[in-house]
C-alpha cells in the first residue's frame, strides 16, 4: 500500500505501522506472530483540496481483496486482517460509506473491520518506503508492481507526473 499511495498527487506522507493490539510499541517480529492482535497497516496523509478522502479510501479497496477473512494472499493471520482504524465520528462514516462502496465493486462478502484508532506505532525504518527501497526484491516485483499498475488504471487522473 505504502508504494502505491506514494504515487498520488495529493499524498504528503505515508507511514508504515501497527495498530489494533494489545502489545504497546510491538516489533515486527512480535506482530507476524499474530499474537499482537495489531494490523499491519499505513496512516496517509493527504491533502483533500488535491485528492478527495474517497478516493484514498477506494484505492484502499483496490489493493486488496476485502472479502478475505484474515489473510491477504499468501500471508495469514490476524495481522493480515481488512480492517479501518476511525480517530472520530467523521472518520468512522466516511469508512462505512467506503465499505459500502466495496461491498458493489466486489459484489458482497467484505470483511473488512472498522475499529477506533487506540493507538498507532510506526514500524521499523527499512518497512517505510519498502519499494523504493527493494525495487527487485521478490515480493515486490510479484505483488507491488501488480498493484501499482491496477490503481495506475483505475486512478489514472491522481497518478503524479
Amino acid at each position: 500500500m505504502d508504494a502505491v499511495y506514494r504515487t498520488l498527487n495529493g499524498v504528503t506522507d505515508v507511514v508504515s505501522g501497527y495498530a489494533g493490539g494489545t502489545v504497546p510499541h510491538p516489533s515486527y517480529e512480535a506482530v507476524c506472530t499474530g499474537d499482537t492482535g495489531h494490523a499491519e497497516v499505513v496512516a496517509v496523509s493527504f491533502d483533500s483540496d488535491i485528492i478527495p478522502d474517497s478516493v484514498i479510501l477506494d484505492v484502499f479497496f483496490t489493493l486488496h481483496d476485502p472479502r478475505q477473512l484474515n489473510r491477504q494472499g499468501n500471508d495469514v493471520g490476524t495481522q493480515y486482517r481488512s480492517a479501518m482504524f476511525y480517530e472520530d465520528d467523521l472518520q468512522k462514516a466516511l469508512f462505512e460509506a467506503a465499505i459500502a462502496r466495496a461491498e458493489e465493486l466486489w459484489g458482497g462478502g467484505v470483511v473488512t473491520t472498522l475499529e477506533p484508532l487506540r493507538d498507532f506505532y510506526t514500524a521499523e525504518e527499512y518497512h517505510q518506503n519498502f519499494f523504493a527501497k527493494n525495487p527487485g526484491q521478490g515480493y515486490c516485483v510479484a505483488v507491488a508492481v501488480p498493484k501499482v499498475n491496477k490503481v495506475r488504471a483505475s486512478f489514472s487522473s491522481y497518478i503524479r507526473d
